[in-house]
């Protein structure tokens, strides 16, 4: 067992406290190498399974499968992600893995829609012209570089849980970030999930199987935004107020603000 410190605390040894730096670099490797793949996976850039392809079975049993894959990561991803189980998961792992914990668990789940993804066929549109796929193939680049660099504009080691785990290691107490408002947060509240828009929609080959991805995901988009926020407006006194001055997702749309 460990000891405790003065206020009641647990005190991790060293070697609990390397485990869990371990543990939480592992978890980001996983996460890097789930998000490398999701470029390949949704471009259809050379990875073993891709989001369009031959369909392998009748397309109910199909939208079935699909469907029953973005479910499970989306109650996954929002479920962890909540307070509630924060506060219930660190009864049985140390505050410090808590985040790793969950980037391992999503990169797990998008790790499963990767693997048992069924495509569906079908063509909504084709672009032919090499200017417009160039644009386009330009903009789904561009958004998954917005996804990245949003995450590095509040704190990219924080959010996958590599301070946490460090400042473990390190014997330092973690202090919870403070309410920023970095450039691109100041003109949209949600770049990252701006930056996914693009990379579900911006396409020269939208397919059945690609809308039904891009449709489904961009629905749990809004709803996390939503669940994001409620979260943020709890636990930052200073939300509301942003939340009156920069709109959600749509620059200069005023509508979107709440």
């Amino acid at each position: 067992m460990s000891a405790l410190t003065k206020d009641g605390a647990p005190h991790q040894t060293a070697f609990a406290k390397a485990s869990i730096l371990a543990y939480g670099i592992f978890s980001y490797l996983v996460f890097f190498a789930c998000f490398l793949y999701a470029v390949g996976f949704i471009g259809k850039l050379g990875t073993p399974t891709a989001i369009d392809g031959p369909a392998n079975m009748a397309w109910p049993a199909a939208l079935g499968i699909n469907s029953a894959l973005l479910a499970l990561f989306a109650l996954q991803h929002s479920v962890m992600a909540r307070p509630f189980f924060k506060r219930w998961l660190t009864r049985y792992i140390p505050q410090a893995a808590e985040r790793s914990t969950y980037v391992l668990m999503s990169s797990i789940a998008l790790a499963a829609v990767f693997a048992w993804w069924e495509p569906l066929g079908g063509e909504i549109w084709h672009v032919e012209s090499t200017v417009g796929r160039t644009a386009l193939y330009a903009g789904f680049g561009l958004g998954w570089l917005v996804v990245l660099y949003s995450t590095f504009l509040i704190n990219h080691f924080d959010l996958f849980g590599l301070r946490q785990v460090w400042l473990e290691f390190r014997g330092q107490a973690y202090s919870e970030l403070k309410f920023v408002m970095p450039w691109m947060y100041r003109i949209i509240r949600h770049p990252l999930y701006f930056g996914w828009l693009m990379v579900l929609w911006l396409t020269p080959d939208m397919t059945i199987t690609h809308l039904v991805f891009a449709g489904l995901t961009t629905a749990y988009v809004f709803i996390g935004m939503h669940l994001e926020e409620r979260d943020l407006k709890n636990a930052h006194p200073d939300y509301r107020d942003y939340q009156q001055q920069v709109p959600m997702i749509i620059p200069g749309l005023k509508g979107m603000k709440k």
